[in-house]
């Protein structure tokens, strides 16, 4: 998918149990990608994943790998195993290890994500914790353009990054984007967001919502009026 296709959706399946996250991806409707994170695969397990490939969606595994290149490169052939469409890891983690798993996965339909810098993470964290001397406006960009020539499909980065990201990487990359509130819904404790039709013309590939869709009286119209946006 190029920056130049429409802009898709990925509903987040952040529950506890398989029987509620079957139960959310029933009232999606139309939703075809779903994210399954650390909280719900801890729980579930591979067979959730496997779950929502039998009912014909496309799953997103954010378990964000960090790890030794061997490990990392077994945990990807692992997720393409699974036939999740895309899975994250921490770009963090350097060339070696992005690099390992892009060979793990060659040959499957399974696509690499880059995570760069946590949104928790403000420039005087990044300093005092973690001894970065530049800004995450600064490592943001830098850490995406490694991470794609080291193999990744594409980035997870926030709304705000978006433009700096693109010119980082090219056109080609993916860029998933959470963050995305649409205007009919709340904030909740999200600052740093972007509706769904900015984030497509900003030039997102897909678009990562929770709540507003989670929340709503009708999820399945919930997901109409994003897919509406996206595609207007």
């Amino acid at each position: 998918m190029s920056s130049t296709s429409k802009t898709e959706l990925i509903a987040v399946l952040d529950v506890d149990t398989r029987e509620e996250a079957l139960r959310i991806v029933g009232k999606c409707g139309r939703c075809a990608w779903f994210k399954i994170g650390s909280q719900l695969f801890t729980r579930c397990g591979p067979e959730i994943v496997h779950s929502l490939r039998q009912l014909g969606k496309q799953v997103m595994l954010d378990l964000k790998f960090y790890d030794i290149p061997n490990t990392v490169a077994h945990a990807a052939k692992a997720a393409a195993a699974l036939d999740a469409g895309l899975f994250t890891l921490h770009a963090s983690g350097g060339r070696k290890m992005i690099r390992a798993a892009r060979e793990a996965v060659e040959g499957s339909n399974t696509r690499i994500l880059a995570v760069t810098i946590l949104t928790s993470f403000n420039d005087a964290a990044l300093r005092e914790d973690l001894g970065l001397h530049e800004t995450a406006a600064e490592a943001v960009p830098r850490l995406a353009q490694m991470a794609v020539e080291a193999g990744a499909h594409g980035i997870v980065c926030s709304p705000l990054e978006i433009e700096v990201v693109r010119e980082a990487v090219g056109p080609e990359p993916l860029l998933v984007i959470p963050g995305i509130r649409p205007g009919w819904s709340s904030k909740d404790d999200q600052e740093r967001i972007m509706t769904p039709a900015q984030a497509a013309r900003a030039g997102a590939n897909m678009v990562v919502v929770g709540r507003p869709i989670l929340n709503h009286e009708d999820p399945a119209q919930a997901v109409e009026l994003i897919l509406e946006e996206l595609n207007a």
